[in-house]
């Protein structure tokens, strides 16, 4: 029992890097209808200028803000400059956009930092949360910090102007025009909304994964899978997807036999397949219908 407790609070751990991977991916979509393949990048790139703030001599929560602004920026400047002239552009050319955006921001990071692995530190400590065995100081800051960004962001959008003229330029954004609202500049700001989520993700889970160019890999597949298990519509159901997969994917390397850490990646990628067959719209997601 207590082996069963362990997985399911360091899933839970996990599962809230996955949830805040997932909501970046969910509110990118549902902005432009897309995939944003470069999230996972654009999380590491600002991973990096964290630890190269801290390198400087700046407290690690000066760098964690700093961080938040400038990828916020850069987010909205990422949308402003590549996929704002692509909004009519085909879907094959836009899906081509996030892929060279992939590439590039991968490569410079490379370039700047090299591929070697390099030490991140966590605020919170590594020892005995409460003086549990059960989870350490580190998951147990991972999880506070998700549920607090989680907290922030639903009276965000339920109760601010640019909340839920965001959420009214998403749904419906030909009404949301005629009443006044830039549509444009809201894709905008989703878009630094996302980028800052992800660089929380980020610099959550890089003390566990280590800092390298291609730590956000897996981390984004296990997003996208919890994504699509909640709905690529619903940000409610993509917080709860990653909770889930980040239970399921530990469960499964325990009591699953021959699974252990190296088929975890594909149990996630079979989550995916599994879910678009049975449901595609996502445990939470809702149908969507065009007049034709």
């Amino acid at each position: 029992m207590e082996l069963f407790t362990n997985q399911v609070l360091a899933g839970i751990a996990t599962g809230a890097i996955y949830a805040c991977m997932a909501l970046a991916v969910v509110m990118i979509y549902q902005a432009i209808d897309h995939l944003n393949f470069a999230q996972g990048e654009m999380a590491m790139f600002s991973t990096f200028i964290s630890w190269q703030l801290m390198q400087w001599g700046l407290p690690y929560w000066v760098a964690f803000v700093v961080t938040l602004a400038f990828s916020f920026a850069g987010g909205i400047a990422i949308e402003r400059v590549l996929f704002k002239p692509l909004t009519k552009a085909p879907i094959l050319t836009q899906v081509a956009g996030f892929i060279a955006l992939y590439s590039i921001i991968n490569s410079f990071a490379g370039l700047t930092w090299d591929f070697t692995i390099k030490q991140y530190p966590t605020p919170f400590g590594s020892s005995p949360f409460l003086g549990s065995q059960l989870i350490s100081t580190h998951q147990a800051g991972m999880i506070g910090i998700t549920l607090l960004l989680l907290t922030g962001l639903y009276f965000f959008f339920q109760y601010t102007r640019v909340g839920l003229a965001m959420r009214a330029a998403a749904a419906v954004p030909e009404s949301a025009r005629l009443v006044g609202i830039n549509t444009s500049w809201m894709i905008a700001l989703g878009w630094g909304m996302a980028a800052a989520i992800g660089s929380i993700a980020g610099m959550l889970i890089a003390p566990v994964v280590f800092l390298e160019p291609n730590m956000m890999g897996g981390v984004l597949i296990y997003g996208f899978a919890a994504a699509v298990l909640g709905g690529l519509t619903s940000p409610f159901g993509a917080v709860l997807g990653g909770f889930l997969v980040g239970i399921f994917e530990n469960l499964a390397g325990t009591y699953i036999p021959h699974v252990g850490n190296e088929m975890k990646l594909p149990i996630a990628l079979a989550l995916i397949i599994s879910v678009l067959v049975i449901k595609p719209a996502g445990l939470f997601g809702r149908n969507i219908v065009k007049r034709v």
